[in-house]
């Protein structure tokens, strides 16, 4: 069976920063066919730019801003005698989520340290979940921590795909990821293993002969991909046949995906 027909698949992307996995998250979201739902996990929420999504112009808050709000006591008046799994979800429906008719994303910002979340935080879990249900595919960006597992937003997963550099940090991160997920029992179903253009050919091997993984391949150097970047453009405005794209093509139907 194709992923991606009849239920949500969840994939995600892991890696440390800087070695191109919200580009890698990007470009899978481009490439995937069928109702995609993009989560933005790590806290330098940089996703957003790469989509070419301006939250504060579109009047879009953060996760985490509104469980401030909620936590604070800052909501509109209109929603105090809601109980607080419905307000959760009100505002992660209304205030939360970004839609446009190519994806749907939704931004968790930093993660919050103060006060007591444990309440809001916990219908949250629920209505991720909920949410993710009614999508073909949903697409977490996570930092090497695998954030939103340690956060418990979401409790399963089919695909990881742990993007690498050529550093042993890197490395590490790619191999922690079974532990992290053993010791918060934690399941998923494949673990990928996928090199950045920076890996040379001749450390290829590493990835090759790591345990309880799968090595891919690898993403190709585009130089489009900076110069959108730098623009503050869409890596969607990427054509189709470019290095970048079609390398993360080629990548997600080695795991089974359609793509366009």
């Amino acid at each position: 069976m194709v992923k991606g027909e009849n239920m949500t698949t969840n994939i995600i992307v892991t890696g440390r920063g800087g070695t191109g996995k919200s580009t890698f998250a990007t470009l899978a979201v481009k490439e995937l066919k069928g109702a995609r739902l993009i989560i933005d996990a790590d806290p330098d929420q940089c996703l957003s730019a790469l989509l070419g999504v301006d939250l504060d112009e579109a009047g879009i808050k953060t996760v985490s801003e509104a469980l401030f709000e909620i936590q604070k006591g800052e909501t509109d008046a209109s929603m105090d005698s809601m109980p607080l799994p419905e307000k959760v979800d009100y505002l992660l429906q209304l205030s939360c989520l970004y839609e446009s008719p190519e994806f749907d994303l939704l931004t968790l910002g930093v993660k919050w340290t103060r006060g007591c979340y444990c309440a809001p935080n916990n219908a949250l879990r629920t209505l991720i979940t909920e949410l993710a249900s009614n999508y073909d595919y949903a697409v977490f960006d996570s930092p090497a921590g695998l954030e939103h597992i340690n956060r418990r937003i979401v409790s399963r997963a089919d695909d990881i795909f742990a993007i690498v550099d050529p550093s042993a940090k890197a490395l590490r991160n790619a191999e922690h990821v079974i532990d992290i997920a053993d010791t918060i029992d934690f399941s998923f179903k494949n673990l990928y293993t996928v090199a950045n253009y920076r890996f040379p050919e001749d450390l290829l091997a590493s990835l090759e002969n790591m345990d309880h993984s799968r090595y891919l391949g690898k993403v190709e150097h585009d130089a489009r991909v900076e110069s959108l970047d730098w623009s503050g453009d869409s890596l969607l405005r990427l054509p189709a046949d470019s290095p970048a794209c079609r390398s993360v093509r080629e990548l997600l139907a080695k795991a089974g995906y359609r793509t366009q």
